[in-house]
């Protein structure tokens, strides 16, 4: 994770620096190959689910990350390469080309390490079940150490000595995870593939249309008069994916039509399902209200990559005798992360443990709604500061920075504050609410939350940047900040998140998850 750090923590820099990107261009380059590199993990998940496996999907993907950290490698040194014949066309096109092959092989690592890291522990077993709750926060831990490194070392790497030795750690740190984790396959735990979730997903779709005239069982004879899978198979054996009342149109998927004359493994899985084939479809829509809900976190966290460091670049970043880079602000979200973790994990846990009576202390809904509403703490906060750094820059005489950049730090820290809740808890809650068959792909689902909101705050900022711009006015975020608004942009997501996490209360009150994982979700 090193090598996505080293890219992302500095990103919005390097296209206006050396790029020479506009502000409100730069941003949205940044939240938009974040957003691809969280949308990826889809294909990555697929690909183990259906055919590969966790291991082998890993292991092709991490040989596509370490081609676009050399092509991006490569590309930082071009104008020193090149010398008279540099074009700067050339160098966008390699830059953007080894952008896009790292965010590529990012989709194939992001599922299926944490997913295989998860298998290694044996659900029936209360002791490694206790300590799979723990895994998905030292796993997080792990990533910011990545994340550390990124933010100190390779930034000022970047920064004071060039891009090309900048990218070149990351790249060389690839390759030895490469090495590393090979040297692994023999002591790890595999999962079978179980085929593919798409396909079974569809099925239950077209079944359900095709049987629309169908007349439904009633409720209580529903788990009896509906297609069950024939004991001894993977299906007929789970005893998790039991029948449920919910979204009961798609149990039509699962009547065996009377004038078909076919039953059982006779029929097309096009035209009759099993009711566990149902349940697991149910199961993903389910999830969908609250992995809606996330989006807003992670389009306010995606600040800490684009408008922060943008904000950072017009304070004063002296510190006594040190000169800190904006991006290296980032640092205070991986020591705030890595501080909260082992707190969490050892304090609050078991002090929610005693208090609730759970096993995990915090239901998996509770951690995601306290994530939701530190992330609207960090937004109101970064408002105000914005707030104040322009009325003292406007009333500055000398045109020099007024404020210390490390007033940005405790927005930073609250954010990070957040992850430890909220960007864990949905990793986790995606997990172990997702059917045995589709592990991976709820994984990615959770990283396609990041995606969306990093997307999401592409859309916004293009949105913004068009309507606050008419009849020729700076906008919110023009090129100088001082001749703008940046604090109105920061107090209309605070806005949002404020209505996100009551639409996200809502929902959570509603939720019921599967019966496997029922304990952890309300």
């Amino acid at each position: 994770m090193c090598a996505f750090f080293a890219i992302s923590k500095n990103l919005v820099t390097y296209p206006t620096g050396v790029l020479h990107e506009s502000n409100v261009d730069a941003a949205t380059t940044v939240s938009t190959w974040i957003g691809t590199s969280f949308f990826t993990p889809l294909v990555g998940a697929f690909l183990a689910d259906t055919f590969w496996g966790r291991y082998w999907t890993i292991l092709a993907f991490l040989s596509v990350y370490v081609t676009g950290m050399t092509v991006l490698t490569a590309s930082a040194l071009l104008p020193l390469l090149m010398g008279a014949s540099y074009s700067r066309s050339a160098h966008r096109l390699s830059a953007y080309l080894g952008l896009y092959l790292a965010a590529l092989g990012t989709g194939g690592i992001k599922p299926c390490v944490c997913a295989l890291g998860a298998d290694q522990f044996d659900a029936s077993d209360p002791v490694e079940r206790r300590a799979k709750g723990s895994f998905f926060n030292w796993y997080y831990f792990s990533i910011n150490i990545g994340s550390l490194l990124s933010a100190t070392v390779v930034v000022w790497v970047q920064d004071n000595v060039g891009w090309g030795v900048g990218f070149a750690i990351p790249t060389l740190l690839m390759l030895s995870g490469l090495v590393l984790f090979v040297a692994g396959r023999k002591v790890y735990r595999y999962q079978r593939v179980g085929g593919s979730p798409l396909t079974r997903a569809s099925q239950v779709v077209v079944a359900a249309v095709r049987n629309y005239r169908l007349v439904l069982p009633e409720p209580d004879d529903s788990s009896a008069l509906l297609h069950q899978a024939p004991p001894g198979t993977t299906e007929g054996n789970d005893s998790t994916m039991q029948h449920t009342s919910q979204f009961r149109f798609l149990d039509k998927a699962a009547i065996v039509a009377p004038s078909s004359g076919e039953k059982g493994a006779t029929a097309s899985p096009w035209r009759l399902c099993t009711v566990s084939q149902v349940e697991e479809l149910k199961t993903v829509l389910r999830m969908f209200p609250v992995w809606v809900s996330m989006v807003l976190f992670f389009a306010a966290t995606a600040q800490m990559s684009s408008t922060f460091i943008e904000q950072g670049e017009t304070m004063d970043n002296r510190v006594g005798p040190f000169t800190v880079p904006p991006a290296s602000l980032s640092t205070f979200d991986v020591i705030s992360v890595m501080v909260c973790i082992p707190i969490y994990d050892k304090a609050l846990v078991p002090l929610a443990r005693r208090a609730t009576g759970k096993e995990r202390g915090l239901s998996q809904l509770q951690r995601l709604g306290v994530g939701l509403a530190l992330s609207v703490a960090g937004m109101v906060y970064a408002a105000l500061l914005e707030a104040r750094r322009l009325s003292l820059a406007r009333a500055a005489a000398d045109g020099r920075p007024p404020m210390s950049i490390m007033w940005q730090a405790p927005a930073f820290a609250v954010l990070g504050a957040g992850e430890v809740f909220a960007t864990i808890g949905i990793l986790e809650f995606f997990y172990d609410q997702s059917p045995d068959g589709m592990k991976s792909l709820g994984t990615a689902l959770a990283q396609l939350a990041v995606a969306a909101g990093n997307y999401f705050n592409s859309a916004v900022l293009a949105a913004v940047a068009a309507v606050t711009t008419r009849n020729g006015e700076a906008g919110w975020i023009p090129d100088d900040l001082d001749k703008g608004h940046l604090d109105y942009f920061f107090w209309f997501m605070a806005v949002l998140g404020v209505v996100n996490l009551l639409h996200f209360l809502h929902c959570s009150v509603r939720y019921r998850g599967s019966s496997n994982n029922s304990t952890y979700s309300s």
